[in-house]
């Protein structure tokens, strides 16, 4: 699904990431752990395809990002990546409903086929009684579910999740986290995920540990 070889980046003098190199399989949830400064959001970001390597190759599904023009690049990114950040980032004067089916929209998808494919995933989500409340009605935990169903409207290939439990609750965690799973073991959905919370980090397939711009054995 991804495979990225030498991936180098700097801000002015400092050297974020030196020669990262990651492979990552269809299906497969990754969690990627490390000390604050240790290049793991970065890396997520770039792999995201929200930034740019200095140096390196970055593949998936077979696609060399580097080669996408900044156009083919948007299109690529809202067609085959989904994202879930620790604060939601929804929309307050939309709806549910609403805030899930932007990234469709952005893909000029059907309006109504757009809708139906929002409220299925709510409805996956547990969140059908909310289908017409906006953030502010909901609770933290139900937020970043409308937000995990935002990143799944296009049917991304694989989902990136900078700590998306990284302003929950414990108990919205945990929901949160066996959410991932559910979605992981039902569609065979990829997700990369930067987390700080090591519960998270054990139930993943691999726990990658990231210090210094590198990973470590």
């Amino acid at each position: 699904m991804i495979k990225a070889t030498n991936v180098h980046k700097s801000y002015g003098n400092v050297h974020v990431l030196k020669g990262v190199d990651i492979s990552i399989e269809k299906g497969e949830l990754v969690s990627i752990v490390g000390k604050s400064g240790a290049g793991k959001s970065t890396l997520l970001h770039i792999l995201g395809t929200l930034d740019d390597a200095d140096k390196g190759t970055i593949l998936i599904n077979d696609q060399n990002i580097g080669s996408l023009s900044p156009k083919e690049l948007a299109n690529f990114r809202n067609t085959n990546i989904g994202f879930i950040f620790q604060f939601h980032h929804l929309l307050p004067e939309f709806t549910a409903v609403e805030n899930v089916c932007i990234p469709a929209f952005i893909h000029k998808a059907n309006k109504a086929d757009a809708e139906k494919r929002a409220k299925e995933l709510l409805d996956y989500l547990g969140l059908s009684h909310r289908l017409t409340h906006k953030p502010t009605q909901l609770s933290g935990g139900e937020q970043q579910r409308v937000a995990v169903a935002r990143a799944l409207m296009n049917k991304p290939a694989i989902v990136f999740a900078d700590e998306p439990s990284g302003n929950l609750d414990s108990a919205s965690s945990k929901e949160l986290h066996q959410l991932l799973f559910d979605l992981k073991n039902d569609f065979q959905q990829t997700f990369i995920i930067v987390t700080h919370n090591e519960e998270l980090a054990g139930m993943s397939d691999r726990r990658l540990v990231m210090e210094d711009g590198k990973f470590i054995k």
